[in-house]
């Protein structure tokens, strides 16, 4: 943000403040100085005015001028096109010493003498401000004819580069940078007041109309005015091109100055572009999204709220009706909806989606003021709105905790004087408590803590007294402890189970997600500066990084590698969840007397039991999970409660050899299913139970899963357990297999006699013969 000392001046009285101080304040406060540059016009540069203009006689395009300069007429060569348009002027009068030594010295130019040059702004050191010599006028005060031009204070004036962080768009505009020193320098910001001419025309209502369509989210003042002529202004040219903003044409500078310096959004339209057939004015802003506002004509798009405006609906300087727009869209609904929509930016989007000023009114006013200056300009009385209501931010403020946070006392008083000030409203709770009522410019206030923090910058933090560092924390018991608690366990659980822990990134290689079937994040919410090629995603599994992992083991000569690793997954939207993931590959234990140094690998059976040992207990089912990693024949899903949360398998043998890796397990759970659930207490009976078998012959298509869906599915109170002892299956069967399952019955009342037994046994074979077509072998 550039900014400039005299500009400043115009919304805050810095008479008595040194540059040194200004530039100590605005560091102190946050908002830290990149460059000051104090402009010194050299001296003997002086306001002359021309008495009279004619064409050198063997030059086309030279022109032969004579000057008052105060001290006498002085005859001065110009070689600048623009000097037959000009009055007064600067100029260097002999003996001047500009920039780069230049002296100005007597001299004859094809044969004709010259006493001094007419100077364009560059020679003087103040910014280019285009083609040709500077064309004064009384923008910056009173034109007197031999004054020194830099004892002009709007002219030799102060530069002021500012380096603001992301969060600070309220000081994208003079007005905005004036506010925070107002607060930081005590000292009252200058009152804005404008009256509007008599010339007014006709109520706005008669001639246009606003017919909005959807829910809008931005705030919309227009204003309509008619043109005779526009001119130029020094004073104007001068400002945009030291604080470097570029603008087409004298209404395009009129509108960007505004802008700067107040920090309201305002566009400018042709408007007879807007009128229907019966000749009238019908302006309709349309949401099209949540945050994307457009301005249509005639079912045509001419510009996007806070975005960009359509080349063919700005005004221009022959534009002679003019439908002015002032508006505010709150900056995160923007960002939001622009990132998603990938509208193409103008130069104010940058503004609009850091914050701009919301008080439209003053955005107004203040052009007003100068196209009253600077144009024959007459306005429609009125103007035409939409006003959305909004909640601003309330924050209920404690002094002593404010003061707490800081590490020093601070009085209420001074509390509601600094925030006062930086335009928060303030209401009183009690002795010590006030409600802070955010301005819609500060979005980034949310929590107390801000507030300390706009308390500190003002205060300054080298005016804090430093304490030594008191570290005192409260025992706090709550979700996060509990889930850390529990992750935890988890991991030493599995570091019982000889898995190694792994942490990687929570980035990932897109191209590797993509080719392996999971979701990869939309490209819209994807990295924008990927810390290495092989990094550039979210990842939505940890199974890929797991992989690379065991490929670099595997080249360390590593022959059991066991992995795990707790962390985060994303999905398309960035939605993000937690999971634990498992990788075994290789042996399955090392080589050693018991296994004559040769271990078994690991299967599906091993790998299992040590998933288990892990999680605790689980069932599988056939597996329904897609991805490029799973064995087409050896995988499942992973059930639990009730619920599919996961899947094991064995890795997909192209993959294998893809990574170049041993034969590897592979398992992924979300972590939330195996968060600890509160059960109620049951009680134990204190009689004895039996354990019954049971050998049925079934289906060879029939998994036990099926089985044991019809058993868990009986509702028999004195059976507690059921589980599979033998699977066998031989020629003598054919297209059937034995199954011979356990049961454990037991009663909660009674000891158990056989008819009761029988009783449980018999409806059992019922349930099987029914639902799974059994026989009793």
């Amino acid at each position: 943000m550039i900014i400039t000392r005299s500009w400043l001046q115009e919304f805050i009285d810095l008479s008595n403040v040194s540059n040194e101080k200004l530039y100590e304040t605005f560091n102190s406060i946050g908002l830290e100085v990149d460059s000051l540059n104090e402009i010194k016009i050299a001296e003997k540069v002086l306001v002359g005015k021309i008495l009279s203009c004619e064409k050198h006689p063997d030059a086309d395009k030279l022109n032969v001028c004579q000057i008052d300069v105060g001290s006498g007429t002085r005859q001065i060569v110009c070689g600048a096109a623009n000097v037959v348009d000009a009055e007064y002027v600067a100029v260097a009068t002999i003996g001047a010493v500009l920039p780069g030594d230049f002296e100005i010295k007597h001299a004859k130019l094809r044969g004709v003498e010259s006493e001094g040059m007419v100077c364009a702004s560059s020679e003087l050191g103040l910014p280019e401000m285009g083609k040709g010599i500077m064309i004064l006028d009384s923008s910056i005060g009173e034109l007197e004819v031999g004054r020194e031009f830099g004892s002009y204070p709007k002219v030799a004036d102060t530069i002021i580069e500012l380096e603001l962080t992301a969060n600070r768009g309220d000081c994208l505009s003079v007005y905005g940078v004036a506010r925070d020193l107002s607060a930081a320098l005590d000292i009252e910001m200058k009152p804005f007041e404008y009256k509007q001419k008599e010339k007014m025309k006709l109520g706005i209502a008669r001639e246009a109309e606003l017919r909005h369509s959807g829910e809008m989210d931005a705030d919309l003042y227009y204003k309509l005015a008619t043109i005779g002529s526009i001119d130029s202004s020094f004073l104007v040219q001068l400002r945009l091109a030291m604080v470097n903003v570029q603008t087409e044409g004298h209404l395009g500078a009129l509108l960007g100055y505004t802008t700067h310096a107040t920090g309201v959004i305002l566009r400018a339209y042709n408007s007879k572009i807007f009128r229907n057939k019966e000749n009238k004015i019908v302006v309709i802003p349309t949401a099209k999204a949540k945050g994307i506002m457009e301005i249509r004509v005639n079912d045509k798009i001419c510009s996007v709220v806070g975005v960009n405006q359509f080349e063919e609906c700005i005004a221009s300087d022959d534009t002679k009706d003019l439908l002015i727009e002032a508006s505010y869209i709150h900056p995160d609904t923007l960002v939001e909806a622009v990132s998603t929509a990938s509208l193409t930016t103008d130069d104010l989007y940058y503004k609009t989606s850091r914050g701009s000023n919301p008080d439209l009114e003053f955005g107004l006013s203040m052009l007003a003021l100068l196209m009253d200056k600077y144009t024959d300009v007459s306005y429609y009385e009125g103007s035409l709105n939409v006003n959305i209501e909004r909640e601003n931010e309330t924050i209920i403020v404690d002094a002593k905790e404010v003061s707490s946070i800081i590490g020093m006392d601070v009085e209420l008083s001074k509390i509601v004087t600094i925030l006062h000030k930086l335009g928060f409203e303030i209401s009183k709770m009690g002795d010590d408590t006030i409600v802070v009522i955010v301005p819609l410019f500060r979005h980034d206030i949310k929590h107390i803590q801000d507030v300390a923090e706009e308390i500190v910058r003002i205060i300054g933090i080298n005016n804090i007294e430093a304490k030594p560092l008191v570290f005192a924390e409260m025992p706090r018991l709550n979700a996060t402890t509990d889930r850390y608690k529990v992750k935890k366990e988890f991991k030493n659980r599995a570091v019982g189970a000889l898995f190694y822990e792994n942490v990687s990134y929570v980035f990932s290689e897109r191209a590797l997600l993509e080719k392996y079937g999971f979701i990869t994040t939309d490209i819209s919410l994807d990295l924008a500066n990927p810390i290495a090629e092989e990094l550039n995603t979210l990842r939505s599994t940890i199974l890929v990084n797991l992989l690379n992992a065991v490929k670099r083991n595997v080249s360390y000569s590593k022959k059991a590698i066991p992995l795990f690793e707790i962390g985060a997954v994303f999905g398309a939207k960035r939605e993000q969840k937690e999971v634990i993931s498992f990788v075994f590959s290789g042996q399955l234990d090392g080589e050693n007397v018991r296994n004559a140094g040769k271990p078994y690998a690991i299967n599906f059976a091993s790998f299992t039991q040590k998933i288990g040992a892990v999680i605790g207990t689980f069932e599988l089912m056939p597996c329904r999970s897609k991805n490029g990693l799973l064995h087409p024949y050896q995988s499942a899903d992973i059930v639990i409660d009730g619920k599919v949360c996961g899947y094991l398998s064995k890795l997909h043998p192209v993959v294998q050899e893809e990574f170049g890796i041993p034969e590897t397990f592979i398992a992924e759970l979300d972590f939330d299913a195996l968060l600890p659930k509160h059960i109620n207490a049951k009680p134990i009976s204190k009689f004895q139970g039996v354990y019954k078998d049971l050998s049925v012959v079934i289906d060879k298509s029939m998994g036990y899963y099926e089985v044991a869906k019809v058993l868990n599915g009986l509702e028999l109170p004195m059976l507690k357990d059921v589980y599979p002892v033998d699977i066998y299956e031989d020629e003598k069967l054919g297209d059937k297999k034995s199954l011979t399952i356990r049961f454990f019955i037991q009663s909660m009342d009674k000891t158990l006699e056989d008819a009761d037994i029988e009783s449980v046994m018999s409806d059992i074979m019922t349930a099987l013969e029914t639902k799974c077509n059994a026989e009793l072998r």
